[in-house]
């Protein structure tokens, strides 16, 4: 079992960081400024995160400004979705929306492996589904 956290990022938590936007929360901010932190990003985040930049509904100038600050990032590990993720998300009905479902089965998913995991959201049906502790 690891002795340290693994830090799973949602959408906003990763465009909130980047853009450096003051909504971030206080522990989020710390935990994602932290050079230790071993931050794992589902890639069904990182594809929300892409929409919502080519919808210009971020200070993000482009994607691929988005994809350089994510893949320059050694503590930044992408995790596919996997057929484990989807069997995993049927333990998450909890959350209501399928995103945020697959995020939260990415960290259950990180758990069953034998990881210490945290998820990164502001999301309250994320945080009111009481299945992974919530980093914000």
């Amino acid at each position: 079992m690891a002795n340290k956290y693994v830090y799973v990022m949602d959408t906003h938590a990763l465009i909130w960081f980047i853009e450096g936007n003051f909504r971030l929360g206080l522990s989020a901010k710390i935990v994602m400024a932290d050079e230790t932190s071993e931050m794992i990003l589902p890639t069904i985040a990182l594809a929300e995160a892409i929409d919502i930049v080519q919808k210009k509904r971020t200070s993000i100038p482009d994607v691929e400004t988005l994809l350089n600050r994510v893949l320059t990032d050694n503590r930044i590990r992408l995790h596919p979705l996997t057929l484990d993720v989807l069997q995993q998300s049927l333990a998450a009905a909890a959350v209501p929306e399928m995103h945020d479902r697959l995020i939260v089965a990415t960290a259950m998913w990180l758990k069953q492996l034998g990881h210490q995991v945290a998820i990164v959201t502001k999301d309250q049906s994320i945080t009111d589904a009481a299945l992974t502790p919530i980093i914000w």
